[in-house]
């Protein structure tokens, strides 16, 4: 079954809005990760950011929802204004659902990163879709049955 949440993208306070949402909405983070802990070899876009900027963070906000976000920027940055900063993240059950519901919902818009297995664990990939839609589409390989 495919779980699907928000996904926020922030301009360099995404740490701050994560706080403020914690405080709102209570419990733990489930992951904190920052530009600092990639892999040298990911994309260069990255190293354009400050390290101490975050990369993804999760809060749960029930059994069934997490929200999430992260910090943009390098040429991603340009791109990101308030109203288009908020993307639809699906996760799914196999590498075979990722790669039929991600050639799906790009069909007439356009491959932002092709999905494709990534240092995190998962086959990720993201996507606008011919109305305009921000998605992200992933396969955990470590998620549990």
């Amino acid at each position: 079954m495919a779980q699907i949440n928000p996904y926020i993208n922030f301009k360099g306070n995404c740490e701050e809005a994560f706080n403020f949402y914690k405080s709102v909405f209570g419990g733990e983070f489930a992951f904190i990760g920052r530009y600092k802990d990639m892999p040298p070899s990911e994309n260069g876009h990255a190293h354009e950011i400050d390290g101490e900027k975050i990369m993804h963070i999760s809060l749960p906000i029930s059994k069934e929802t997490l929200l999430m976000g992260s910090d943009v920027g390098g040429e991603w940055a340009e791109y990101t204004i308030d109203g288009n900063n908020i993307q639809i993240s699906i996760n799914v059950d196999s590498e075979n659902e990722a790669t039929q519901i991600f050639n799906g919902l790009s069909a007439g818009g356009r491959i932002n990163m092709a999905l494709e297995k990534t240092f995190w664990g998962s086959f990720f990939g993201m996507l606008t879709d011919k109305f305009g839609i921000n998605w992200m589409v992933s396969y955990d390989y470590n998620q549990q049955k």
